[in-house]
């Protein structure tokens, strides 16, 4: 059986989480005060559904402690999101992801006990300005407040030499988990691989080596 989401606020954030959850076959459904938003996911969650979350006896009709995992993505009603995510917790719901507006409240949801906070704004801010920074990287995926996996583009510094000529793990700290070449994707190349101007590196470590790596090596 797979599992069963329910994503509460269906603004930008939980809506994009709602459609990604059901293009890929997920039980989701997407709860809103706003009626028209809930009319616009009708056909794209399981079960859509108008409902105050701040109301306990409106969560447990919809049975959401059966749910396993439940998106709190609440716009700017931090009130609202702070009573949803307690009442989800009282309830007994097993995994609690709720979207930030700011660091205090996150401070409050920590407090709480929800499982994962996310500042989908910040994170995407941060995303776009590592990206605008270098001109060699083309994406940016943050695994922690410390680490993240990026994607470097080779140029003429790093063209025709190895993996092992460049000691890249002993002087650096981080690893080459794969490379794409064209069309074709090398999964954890080898250490004689020889690396071509343009290949795309997919780079993972401590922000700090890749800087380190992104500065020395491409700058």
């Amino acid at each position: 059986m797979g599992k069963e989401f329910a994503v509460i606020g269906l603004g930008r954030f939980g809506g994009s989480i709602c459609r990604a959850l059901s293009e890929e076959g997920m039980e989701v459904m997407a709860i809103d005060t706003d009626e028209d938003k809930v009319n616009e996911f009708a056909n794209i969650a399981s079960h859509a559904v108008v409902g105050d979350t701040t109301d306990e006896t409106v969560l447990k009709s919809l049975g959401i402690r059966n749910f396993d995992h439940v998106i709190v993505a609440i716009g700017d009603n931090i009130q609202a999101s702070i009573l949803t995510t307690l009442i989800l917790k009282e309830l007994g719901v097993k995994h609690i992801t709720v979207k930030a507006q700011n660091d205090y409240h996150e401070k409050v949801l920590s407090k709480i006990g929800a499982d994962r906070i996310v500042h989908p704004e910040r994170d995407m801010g941060r995303r776009i300005a590592h990206n605008i920074i270098s001109n060699n990287v083309l994406d940016y995926l943050e695994l922690s407040d410390e680490h993240s996996i990026v994607e470097i583009v080779a140029n003429e510094k790093l063209n025709g030499h190895s993996i092992i000529d460049l000691d890249i793990r002993a002087k650096y700290g981080i690893n080459i988990v794969a490379m794409k070449r064209d069309k074709d994707i090398i999964v954890s190349p080898q250490a004689n691989e020889i690396i071509r101007k343009n290949d795309i590196l997919i780079v993972i470590g401590a922000d700090t080596d890749i800087n380190r790596f992104e500065k020395r090596l491409l700058g």
